[in-house]
């Protein structure tokens, strides 16, 4: 059973410093649950067939245009018309002049009505996109999500195997933490997945031995993000000396989380392996990678290697 996700009218008015011309009631009890918008130039020339009531309505200066066309009992009918259909709220952008006829169907209905002086285009992509964080599907995995090198990494691994201890060396290292110990990762489009922290324990950090810690207020503002978009996974374990490791990078490893394949590298853990090292390594080799460079095919060329079989004397270092 999907479970349906809702964004409070308040968070949407303070987010995009919004002007309430007419508000029933309170912001905070209002509920938005649809991330799509619609601008009804059709609708509001009476055609219904198809039309969303969930959704957020803006009027732009296409549809301003036409309204001011009709004349006051016409336009009265249109927009009551509209607002009867119990749309969640109507904006106004540009920061056009309100209709009388507008105010007194927001008034009739109850439907919140607002403005903003921003365009219609950069509105609408603002706010299709901050719908689509709050209201996306999501999971909470047990993992710690850092930003290392512009690249959002989740670290997942069991309890124990030094996740929290690698994220604050990294931090440390100047990067920048945004979860520990519980990622909430939300699907923000059929490619996109954006990790963050649940609020309650933002910025906290458990290290056994010495306890929880506050990365903000120990390292300062610089070292913590709200949230970051997830670009690889790193997978930590025990080294198993009697299991393989990828020793070229050839075959591209993903984890799938959400039905999203995200590149993914499983690191063994064993003493004396700097960890927060390597995992600034497989931060700018992922970037390298997604920017069309690959060292091991690049390796393969300069030895005349192609074939699996020769492939195969790489992995074993079988070369001389």
């Amino acid at each position: 059973m999907s479970t349906t996700f809702t964004v409070k009218l308040s968070k949407l008015i303070k987010e995009f410093n919004l002007e309430p011309i007419c508000l029933h009631g309170k912001a905070e009890e209002i509920e938005i649950s649809s991330t799509e918008v619609n601008r009804p130039g059709l609708h509001l020339s009476g055609f219904y067939k198809n039309f969303e009531p969930t959704r957020i309505q803006i009027i732009g200066n296409m549809e301003y245009a036409y309204l001011e066309d009709l004349d006051p009992a016409l336009r009265q009918e249109r927009l009551s018309l509209m607002f009867s259909k119990k749309i969640p709220v109507l904006i106004v952008t540009s920061n056009l002049e309100i209709f009388p006829e507008m105010i007194k169907a927001a008034q009739d209905t109850g439907i919140p009505l607002l403005r903003t002086h921003e365009k219609t285009s950069a509105f609408m992509s603002a706010l299709i996109s901050f719908l689509s964080v709050e209201l996306g599907p999501r999971i909470t995995r047990h993992g710690v999500l850092v930003e290392v090198y512009g690249e959002g990494m989740l670290i997942l691994g069991e309890s124990g195997v030094g996740k929290s201890e690698t994220a604050m060396e990294l931090i440390k290292r100047g990067h920048r933490l945004i979860a520990d110990d519980a990622v909430e990762i939300r699907k923000v489009s059929s490619r996109t997945l954006v990790g963050s922290s649940p609020a309650n324990i933002r910025h906290f950090m458990e290290l056994r031995g010495i306890g929880i810690v506050n990365a903000r207020r120990l390292f300062g503002m610089g070292a913590i993000k709200i949230t970051e978009k997830i670009d690889l996974v790193i997978k930590l374990e025990p080294w198993d000396s009697n299991k393989f490791y990828d020793r070229t990078g050839m075959d591209v490893e993903y984890a799938e989380i959400m039905d999203v394949k995200v590149p993914q590298y499983t690191i063994p853990v064993k003493p004396g392996r700097n960890l927060a090292v390597i995992l600034e390594v497989a931060a700018m080799n992922n970037r390298q990678k997604k920017m069309g460079y690959n060292a091991a095919t690049e390796l393969m060329e300069k030895l005349g290697l192609t074939d699996d079989e020769e492939r195969e004397k790489i992995e074993n270092w079988d070369l001389y």
